[in-house]
Formats: structure tokens, C-alpha cells, sequence
């Protein structure tokens, strides 16, 4: 079965998000912990919660990937934010077990100026102070596009990040197709070669969840744009081969694709016709 959906709005709260999936013909889907570009999280509803549960236990919606805020930064030079990042991802751990057995994504970090290396330490050590063994939630590096002093752009990086993580049963990746493209990876004339090596440096048993996106941008642009899907530089036919992949097309398919909602029901109908069962 395809699992496919795209980021919706937090804001109403966790039943809302469901029912607007359902809508969309999604069967699962993605939402900001909290303002994507803030800090403060909408207080839990336990009712609202209870109800959610039900409601996607009824519609067969699981495999949800959280994702935290742009502004959590791990590995900042300023110890203020690392801190401020920090604190955002404890209280996300506390938030995630309302909804246990998901996944929570976020960006490994911009080390801005530190170096590769400092940054991957700072990663590691933050999720070495704050996930614990009683959790019920995997986090997920994001694998990233290159922008700047980001960490992530390949996939030896993030295994770097992973081997210094105390707790790995915890951990796993979410692999974006534009970041990768425009990190260099060619999934568009070579997606089994670039699965080969995530598995030989990663291990394909830890890619966990698949953003699911074009890209404006050819590869090795280091840009981050993502594109509609079938209207960019990878194109339909290799999103296709993405989604119908055997190593991969079990995984939860996120679209953060530059849609409203009619042109994200648009795309899930579009990529569930051509999904192979």
C-alpha cells in the first residue's frame, strides 16, 4: 500500500489534521510540532488527542512524520541557540508520546563557521542529552541540499551523526529527493546506485521516511528548491521509480511540494495511479 500524504496545519489541533488527510486522500501525513519559524507549542488537548488516535486507527492513517522547527539549530556557533534548540526538541520528546510509534524529522543543523566536524559533535551530544530509552518516538536526520554551512549533505555525514548517538534504536533517516539531487546524488539516471551506497555508508534498515519532491534546481545546485512533482529537473518518471522502488516504496511518502490542497490531492491521486501493488 502507498503511503502518501503532505504537511498540513497544526493549528486546529490532531483531529482536524487527520480528517483534512482523510479529505486529500492521504493516509498519512506530516505537521510542525509548533510555528515553523518560532518557538512556542500549541498546549496539548487530551481530548483532542483521544479522538485523533480513534480516528486514525479507524481510517487505517499511521507512520506519521513530525517535523520540528526551522529554528532549532544544534549545532549553532551561539551557545544560546544550541541551548534554545535544545529545549524545543526535549518538550517535542514530551509532545511526540501523546502520539507514540511515529516519527519526529528534523534538520541536523547549520554549523555556522564552526566546521563539519564541530557541528556533527554538537548534533550528537544534544541528542545524547535528551532522548531516552523509555521513548516510543524515532527521530530522523533529514538528509540535506548543502546550503550553506549545513550538515547532513551527505550521507557519510549523517552516518557520523548516527554512530555517535548512544541510543541508535532511536534514530533513523528521512531521505528528501531535491535535497539529495541537489546535494549530487543522481536518483534520476542512477537511483539504484545511490541506494547502494546509502546502504553501504548508512544502511538502508534506517531510512525510515521519504520527502517526497521535484526540485527547481539541476543537480549538485546546493539550493534547496523544491518543485511540484513531474514540473522540475528529476521529473514524474523518477519520482515513479522513487515510490515504486522495492527498497523503498513501503516507507511513508511526505510531499512538501509549493501546493494548496487541491494541488497536493492532485499529486497523491496522480502517484497512487501510478504506484505498482
Amino acid at each position: 500500500m502507498l503511503r502518501i500524504g503532505n504537511h498540513l496545519p497544526s493549528s486546529k489541533g490532531y483531529l482536524a489534521m487527520a480528517k483534512h488527510a482523510e479529505k486529500l486522500g492521504a493516509n498519512t501525513f506530516a505537521f510542525f510540532t509548533r510555528n515553523p519559524r518560532g518557538g512556542a507549542a500549541k498546549p496539548i488537548d487530551e481530548s483532542d488527542i483521544e479522538k485523533f488516535l480513534s480516528y486514525i486507527k479507524a481510517h487505517d492513517i499511521n507512520r506519521l512524520v513530525a517535523h520540528a522547527p526551522y529554528t532549532m539549530n544544534l549545532c549553532s556557533a551561539k551557545p544560546e541557540i544550541r541551548q534554545f534548540g535544545k529545549d524545543m526538541l526535549r518538550d517535542d520528546m514530551q509532545r511526540m508520546e501523546y502520539t507514540p510509534n511515529q516519527y519526529y524529522n528534523f534538520h541536523p543543523g547549520s554549523h555556522t563557521g564552526q566546521g563539519v566536524e564541530v557541528g556533527i559533535e554538537q548534533i550528537a551530544d544534544a541528542l545524547n542529552e535528551i532522548l531516552t530509552p523509555e521513548q516510543h518516538t524515532t527521530v530522523l536526520l533529514e538528509t540535506m541540499a548543502g546550503k550553506g554551512s549545513e550538515v547532513g549533505r551527505s550521507f557519510e555525514e549523517l552516518r557520523e551523526i548516527l554512530d555517535r548517538v548512544k541510543l541508535p534504536d532511536k534514530m533513523g533517516v528521512c531521505l528528501d529527493t531535491c535535497h539529495v539531487w541537489e546535494a549530487g546524488y543522481d536518483i534520476v539516471g542512477d537511483l539504484d546506485g545511490v541506494l547502494a551506497q546509502f546502504d553501504r555508508v548508512i544502511g538502508l534498515d534506517k531510512l525510515y521516511a521519504v520527502h517526497l519532491n521535484d526540485s527547481m534546481n539541476s543537480r549538485s545546485a546546493h539550493k534547496d528548491r523544491h518543485q511540484k512533482i513531474g514540473q522540475g529537473h528529476i521529473g514524474l518518471d523518477a519520482i515513479v521509480r522513487v515510490i515504486n522502488h522495492p527498497a523503498l516504496k513501503t516507507l511513508p511518502f511526505i510531499l512538501e511540494t509549493p501546493n494548496e490542497d487541491e494541488g497536493y490531492a492532485a499529486e497523491i491521486a496522480m502517484l497512487r495511479a501510478a504506484y505498482s501493488e
